[in-house]
């Protein structure tokens, strides 16, 4: 990954430096790659793998120690690191279409031991399943700050930005159309006049052929899931002034049960600046509400990022984005035929030394 040159090594030169700063995030990468979750197990992997790592890389004094990996992360201007991996995705993925889910994730276990748990938002390539980049929530604040500058950050044109209720807000709706993008915004208690204008349509509207519907249900894992969304014209009902564009507003029910237990049932509603049939809004809330099977459900159970006990500085948020580019290496590639999961596909690279070569990117000196 030549975009990685672009980071520069937080370490001061006059203190003494034994490692290469672009190795150790080659090294750190490939372990992440075959499935090590800590920085313990990156420099275990790394010691027990030199011999491989020394046919791509120098090593001129080995491979560095748990402290020193650690020491660098800690360090590691997480701003450069996120800027350079957005510019590597936008290089391997090209014109990008459908949507982009926007939805955040609290790293857990970056909160014990008296410190701030970190809560970061990701911009999330629905049908790609990848990560397009992520934004670090700051202290004391919300998503609400942190959507408009992971935002700015990228290319939307053309593409449909999905946000939960929290990014309903009027400005985010107008950065989204000011740079090219259409929005899907769910609507709830924190834009009451809004929420009440739509509700009341749909209920006037209930039987109106105006009232374009798409009913599916879905079996799977021995769940059932049964969803009707709804949409009416904007037109007339929702101020141009505060909502830009806006031309569909939607209804989504949603009736889920599992086993033999009651069904759970829920109502959302939604604003879109894309005039969306019914099947179009249908599509789009399932693939926001995949973000968590597909990216925080992976996180957490495949990498166990919740589990990390990495706390302090920009630790916890540059190896947050390191997992998130090795889900995006996974996800991206194609050499491998079968339908493994993301787990074996860890285990894969770890077992097979070409694999992982091919995966990374890596050439022989």
């Amino acid at each position: 990954m030549c975009c990685l040159r672009e980071v520069d090594d937080p370490r001061r030169p006059s203190n003494g430096t034994l490692h290469d700063f672009q190795e150790i995030l080659v090294i750190a990468m490939a372990g992440v790659l075959s499935d090590c979750d800590t920085i313990e197990d990156i420099a275990y992997w790394g010691r027990r793998k030199e011999k491989w790592l020394r046919e791509f890389l120098v090593l001129k004094n080995g491979v560095p120690s748990t402290e020193t990996f650690l020491r660098v992360f800690r360090a590691l201007d997480p701003k450069q690191f996120e800027v350079a991996f957005r510019r590597w995705v936008a290089g391997v993925v090209g014109a990008l279409r459908g949507s982009v889910a926007f939805d955040g994730k609290t790293v857990r276990g970056s909160g014990s031991g008296g410190e701030t748990a970190i809560h970061m938002v990701s911009a999330f390539a629905t049908e790609l399943g990848i990560v397009l980049g992520q934004e670090k929530v700051a202290s004391k604040s919300n998503e609400i700050t942190a959507i408009p500058e992971l935002l700015k950050a990228l290319y939307i044109n053309g593409l449909l930005v999905t946000i939960d209720a929290m990014g309903c807000q009027k400005t985010i709706a107008r950065q989204i159309t000011d740079q090219g993008g259409d929005y899907l915004l769910a609507v709830k208690g924190n834009q009451p006049t809004l929420l009440e204008a739509i509700e009341t349509e749909f209920i006037d509207q209930y039987q109106s052929e105006a009232v374009d519907r798409h009913r599916q249900a879905r079996k799977s894992h021995g769940r059932i899931v049964g969803q009707i969304a709804s949409v009416l014209p904007a037109q007339g009902l929702v101020d141009l002034a505060d909502w830009p564009k806006c031309q569909t507003i939607g209804l989504v029910d949603s009736l889920r049960k599992v086993g033999d237990k009651e069904s759970n049932f829920e109502r959302r509603y939604y604003i879109s600046s894309r005039a969306l049939t019914a099947e179009e809004l249908a599509a789009a809330v399932r693939g926001h509400w995949g973000v968590e099977n597909r990216l925080h459900w992976v996180l957490d159970v495949s990498f166990r990022e919740d589990a990390s006990t990495v706390r302090k500085d920009n630790a916890p948020q540059n190896l947050s984005l390191l997992k998130k580019i090795v889900l995006n290496l996974i996800r991206l590639d194609t050499t491998d035929k079968t339908k493994a999961s993301l787990r074996l596909k860890r285990k894969g690279a770890a077992w097979d030394d070409d694999v992982r070569m091919t995966m990374l990117g890596l050439t022989p000196l």
